[in-house]
């Protein structure tokens, strides 16, 4: 950047909690080039070498960021990783060509590392070796700051008055060799995210919000890898329509076929097998090939061995014995559906109606989501089953046991108290 965008960006920062009315807001400038020029992509031991001793010299926070090949291949590792530090410029790693970037992480041990939208990056990091100590989250930070619009794009813009291109967010990253127009959007993506992170903690601090902002970064760097899912295939997209125990075996040999196949091709699944394709195929049932292939999904384009293999699933699946099919979905643990609150508990209806109030009016005063003032969830656990003896400590307690943050708990414990009491 030239002095002059410098002072232009400063000029613009916007500490309101969100852009000022378009009337006052100057024109972003456009960010076309990193200020060092597009670095050259690391793909071996050596150069990778060079890069951890470059940002092991460094000095401050680590920008971070990591594009995957979502749509495009299976699973979500990451095909490339990106890093800015001063003192040590940015840089541009390849995962492919270097598979264990835990060299690189341990030389950053200590430093905070910035992220946007951490949780959708960290589990393709950790898979490679990286794990932060700490770290700042501008994207939550944004959204616990108030601003309405919280993509990196947005808060570039309404934070530091630049415009970023976003053309190639969706591309395919496991392209080889990657163009350059993409290896400048990577670099782009990390060249602001330490000036973003230092006005935005300083617009966390003047609304008297760091704090509670800190918890939460380390509450997410803290926190242990998600466990697998169960029963995945029950996340089909349309199961809702699938209500019969034989349809819903079909289903399970279907998407477990087609997940073998597409880890197979380290392709993505929906790139195999449309869900709706699987849906119809359960609803259906069908009695042969051609019956498979008059269905939507099953097309003239699909060849006759991939059909085979769809049949034979659906056929393992109407031979299975009834003690063998799958069971309909168990309810989730913790209160029912709350439009069901009325008749089961019309106490606890009411109980959450209150609070939802006052979490809502909380919110508002706060300028920050309810969803991040206190989780929807813990609030209907909390009114579905208060505790039997209710005085703040107890529904402070309550709080903790579902992983609210102490300062969540400063603000909403109060509230939902009275909540509790007076509709009790």
């Amino acid at each position: 950047m030239t002095d002059a965008q410098e002072t232009a960006a400063d000029s613009s920062l916007r500490t309101t909690g969100g852009a000022p009315p378009d009337d006052v807001a100057p024109a972003p400038i456009p960010l076309l080039e990193p200020r060092e020029g597009i670095p050259p992509v690391v793909a071996s031991d050596d150069a990778l070498a060079r890069v951890v001793a470059a940002f092991a010299a460094g000095t401050g926070p680590v920008a971070v960021d990591a594009e995957r090949a979502s749509g495009y291949r299976y699973g979500q590792r990451a095909y490339l990783v990106q890093l800015r530090r001063d003192g040590a410029g940015s840089a541009l790693i390849d995962p492919v060509g270097c598979p264990d970037l835990t060299g690189l992480s341990t030389a950053l041990t200590g430093s905070e590392w910035i992220l946007h939208a951490a949780t959708q990056d960290l589990p393709c990091l950790r898979d490679i070796g990286m794990a932060p100590t700490s770290l700042f989250d501008t994207e939550l930070a944004g959204r616990l700051a108030g601003f309405p619009r919280v993509g990196l794009g947005a808060m570039v813009e309404n934070v530091l008055g630049y415009a970023l291109e976003k053309g190639h967010s969706a591309v395919d990253w496991s392209t080889r060799p990657l163009p350059e127009p993409w290896l400048r959007y990577a670099a782009l993506d990390v060249e602001l995210l330490i000036d973003l992170r230092d006005a935005l903690e300083d617009e966390l601090e003047r609304q008297g919000k760091l704090e509670w902002a800190r918890e939460e970064f380390d509450a997410i760097a803290s926190a242990p890898p998600a466990p697998p899912r169960m029963d995945p295939w029950r996340r089909t997209s349309g199961m809702h329509k699938v209500r019969r125990r034989r349809q819903m075996a079909v289903v399970r040999e279907l998407w477990n076929a087609r997940d073998q196949v597409a880890q197979r091709r380290d392709v993505s699944p929906g790139k195999v097998l449309g869900d709706a394709a699987i849906v119809e195929a359960a609803l259906a049932l069908p009695a042969n090939l051609q019956a498979l292939t008059a269905l939507p999904g099953f097309g003239h384009r699909m060849g006759r061995r991939q059909l085979e293999q769809w049949q034979a699933a659906v056929e393992r699946a109407k031979a299975l014995p009834e003690s063998e099919l799958p069971q309909p979905g168990q309810q989730p643990a913790g209160p029912p559906p709350p439009r069901s609150w009325a008749d089961k508990d019309p106490a606890a209806a009411a109980r959450l109606s209150a609070a939802r109030a006052a979490v809502s009016e909380l919110a508002e005063r706060l300028h920050m989501p309810q969803e991040n003032l206190i989780t929807p969830d813990t609030v209907r656990r909390v009114c579905w089953e208060p505790p039997k003896i209710l005085t703040p400590s107890a529904v402070e307690d309550t709080l903790a046991a579902y992983g609210a943050r102490n300062w969540q708990i400063e603000q909403v414990g109060p509230l939902l108290v009275r909540a509790l009491d007076t509709s009790t």
